[in-house]
């Protein structure tokens, strides 16, 4: 016979707090709005955070990355169904490459993003939103750059 000593969660949480990593980022690019998404610390839940005007993102991050210690940033990457460039392309490509001159250290991914902005919708559905909650499309860019994090966390998982 033998003792399985039941673990003590706040010795677990103690240890969890000494090995912190820096968050993920996720962009949901457009000309219009930016949603974002954050990971917590842990890199384990994605979550959204807000939207913000594009013109006023690049202002935005300066603050953030100010402030949190992210370890990445990942945008996602608007393609059609034959995987080709669509009309957001350029303007997604333009924003990475204005935030690799502005953040050289930081590592930025581009994944592709194909029915994030309806997975984002069927999501808020799913979720309970009123018709009127639905149609903020603000809220929607939120949701999307949530679905592209917690893709890019995934695609990461499944590499190890």
């Amino acid at each position: 016979m033998f003792f399985i000593h039941p673990i003590n969660l706040s010795i677990v949480i103690q240890c969890l707090s000494l090995h912190t990593m820096a968050r993920l980022l996720a962009l949901d690019y457009g000309t219009k709005r930016v949603g974002v998404a954050v990971t917590d610390e842990l890199q384990l839940i994605a979550s959204g955070l807000c939207t913000v005007r594009a013109h006023d993102c690049m202002d935005f991050l300066k603050e953030y990355l100010a402030k949190e210690s992210v370890e990445a940033i990942v945008m996602g990457m608007p393609t059609n169904l034959k995987d080709q460039k669509t009309d957001a392309t350029p303007y997604v490509k333009g924003f990475a490459k204005q935030l690799r001159k502005q953040f050289p250290e930081m590592t930025i991914h581009l994944i592709d993003e194909r029915f994030t902005s309806k997975m984002a919708f069927q999501t808020m559905i799913d979720s309970g939103l009123k018709k009127k909650d639905r149609q903020n499309k603000a809220l929607v860019d939120e949701v999307s750059a949530t679905i592209i994090l917690q893709s890019f966390m995934e695609q990461q998982n499944f590499k190890f």
